[in-house]
C-alpha cells in the first residue's frame, strides 16, 4: 500500500495543524446549533457512569452526544430541531430505516400479546422456512445479538470437532467474543489493545492471520487444533478490505481439506443483498451468523448450521454429560423477535428494496470518487452492496495491517463533525454509510455536496 504523507504532520494528506483548525471550528458550530442539547448532556447524563448509559455514546467524534428526539425513515432530529440525513442507521442495526411500518406494525401487534415467554408464538411458525430459505442452511436458532450467535455457534463448532482452536483474520469484527479480541502487531499475535479486564493471553486459544493470505491460512490450519474458521466476507469494522479473486474459494477448500468448520458472520455485509454476500457470491458456510438488522432494529440475531454440522451435534448431544449446555439466554427467541424478524424478513428485506439500496449507493460512491479525485486527495472509496465507506489513505488495500494503517482517526474526527454541521450523519468509528430502502437520493446528494465543501475546505 503507498503511504499518503508524512504521519508525524499530516494524515490524509492533510496537515495536523489544518485538521486541528477545522476541527475547532466546526467544534464551536455544533454547539451554537445545539444549545438544549447541551444544557442537557454537555456536562454528562446524571446517574450513568461517565455520564452516558453506554460507554461508546461517549467515543462519538462531536463535542457530546447528540441528543434524539426521534428517528423515523432515513432522518434524525435531536431535540434542538436540527435535522439529519441518517447514513449511520444505527451502525447497521437500522439498515432498512427507522421503525420500518411493517415491523412497527407487527411490535405494536406484538405488545398486546405479552413479550418475552420462553415458549414460541405463531410467528415463529413460517420463521425456520425463510431463513432456510433466504439463507442456505437448514437449521437454525435465534439469539439476541451477533456476539451471543458466533459464541454459541462457536462452541457447537469446538464440540464436534473436539478442537481447542479458532482462527481469525487480523482486524477482524465479531461483537465482543473473547476469543476474537486479539491482534498481530509486527506479525506476532497479541492481545487487542485496550481490552478491559482481560488477565488471559487470548492468542492460546485463537489463530491469527492476515486476510487475503492463503498461504498463511494453510500453514495455520495444518496444526491440527482449529475447531473454525470464523470470518466476515469482507472486513468491514475497520478500514474496508475486499477479499482478493479466488479468496473464498481457497478458504472453503483449505478449511475442508483440515477438517475445519467455517462460519461467516453477516452482521455487516448483510448489505450485500437479500441473502448476505453468502448468497450472492455462493459461498458454502458449515455455520451463519447474522445480528443487527435482522429484525428491524428489535435486537435479535440468527445462527444456522448446515446439515453435516447439525448431525454432528446431535450425535455429540447424545454422549455429552447431562447438564446446561451453556448455550442460551432467558430473553432469547421471544415472541418480540419473532414478529419483527418475521415482518422484516417478508416485507422489509425484499430484493425490491435491495434494488433501490444498491442502487443509490452507486450514486453515493461515486460521488465521493468524483470529489477525491477533483481535490486530488490521496484517498479511495470501497463498496460492498448498500455500504460505502471512504478511506482517507491510497487503495484498495489488502489486509488488517493495511487496514488499520489506513486509519486517520483525528482527521476523519474532523470529518464527521463537520458533516453533522452540514446536515449528515455517518458512523462514528469508521467511515462506513449505509443506504437504507428509504433513503432518498435527494439525502445521497446532500451528503455528496457536503464531503465535497468539507474536501474543499481540508485542502484550502
Amino acid at each position: 500500500m503507498r503511504t499518503s504523507g508524512n504521519k508525524a504532520t499530516t494524515q490524509g494528506g492533510i496537515s495536523l495543524a489544518r485538521i486541528a483548525t477545522i476541527r475547532a471550528t466546526e467544534a464551536t458550530a455544533f454547539r451554537e446549533a445545539r444549545p438544549k442539547s447541551e444544557a442537557a448532556v454537555g456536562n454528562g447524563l446524571k446517574g450513568f457512569l461517565d455520564g452516558v448509559p453506554m460507554h461508546w455514546m461517549n467515543d462519538w467524534p462531536t463535542p457530546f452526544p447528540i441528543l434524539v428526539e426521534k428517528a423515523k425513515g432515513a432522518t434524525i432530529t435531536d431535540i434542538d430541531g436540527n435535522k439529519l440525513a441518517d447514513f449511520c442507521l444505527g451502525d447497521t442495526g437500522s439498515m432498512f430505516g427507522h421503525s420500518p411500518e411493517p415491523v412497527a406494525k407487527a411490535i405494536r401487534r406484538q405488545a398486546k400479546r405479552g413479550l418475552t415467554y420462553m415458549l414460541p408464538s405463531e410467528d415463529v411458525l413460517p420463521l425456520g422456512e425463510l431463513l432456510a430459505a433466504r439463507f442456505g442452511l437448514p437449521h437454525w436458532q435465534i439469539a439476541t445479538t451477533a456476539t451471543d450467535a458466533n459464541r454459541f455457534a462457536l462452541r457447537v463448532a469446538r464440540a464436534i470437532t473436539n478442537r481447542p482452536k479458532i482462527l481469525v483474520f487480523n482486524g477482524c469484527y465479531h461483537g465482543s467474543v473473547d476469543e476474537t479480541m486479539v491482534r498481530l502487531k509486527d506479525g506476532k499475535p497479541i492481545n487487542r489493545p485496550g481490552l478491559a479486564g482481560e488477565f488471559r493471553d487470548l492468542t492460546q486459544s485463537a489463530q491469527i492471520v492476515e486476510f487475503n493470505d492463503l498461504p498463511a491460512l494453510e500453514a495455520a490450519l495444518a496444526e491440527g487444533d482449529v475447531a473454525c474458521v470464523i470470518t466476515e466476507p469482507v472486513l468491514t469494522n475497520c478500514c474496508m478490505v475486499l477479499p482478493e479473486p479466488g479468496f473464498h474459494e481457497g478458504l472453503r477448500a483449505i478449511t475442508r481439506r483440515h477438517g475445519t468448520l467455517l462460519l461467516i458472520d453477516e452482521t455487516h455485509t448483510i448489505s450485500t443483498g437479500p441473502g448476505g454476500y453468502t448468497r450472492r457470491y455462493n459461498l458454502e458456510p458449515d455455520l451463519f451468523v447474522l445480528g443487527k438488522p435482522v429484525a428491524g432494529g428489535v435486537p435479535a440475531s440468527v445462527w444456522g448450521m448446515s446439515e453435516e454440522v447439525a448431525s454432528r451435534y446431535n450425535a455429540y448431544n447424545l454422549t455429552r454429560e447431562a447438564g446446561f449446555s451453556g448455550m442460551g439466554t432467558t430473553l432469547s427467541a421471544n415472541p418480540l423477535q419473532f414478529a419483527a424478524m418475521r415482518a422484516n424478513l417478508e416485507e422489509v428485506m425484499t430484493q425490491e428494496n435491495y434494488g433501490h439500496m444498491e442502487k443509490l449507493a452507486g450514486r453515493l460512491a461515486a460521488g465521493l470518487e468524483a470529489s477525491i479525485a477533483r481535490h486530488n486527495l490521496p484517498w479511495h472509496v470501497q463498496r460492498v452492496g448498500a455500504r460505502v465507506e471512504f478511506i482517507c489513505a491510497p487503495g484498495p488495500l489488502k489486509n488488517g495491517a493495511e487496514a488499520e494503517e489506513a486509519h486517520a482517526p483525528k482527521l476523519e474526527a474532523a470529518i464527521h463533525v463537520a458533516l453533522v454541521n452540514r446536515g449528515v450523519l455517518i458512523a462514528p468509528f469508521h467511515n462506513m454509510m449505509l443506504v437504507s430502502p428509504v433513503t432518498t437520493r435527494k439525502q445521497v446528494d446532500k451528503l455528496i455536496a457536503a464531503f465535497d465543501d468539507i474536501a474543499k475546505d481540508l485542502v484550502a
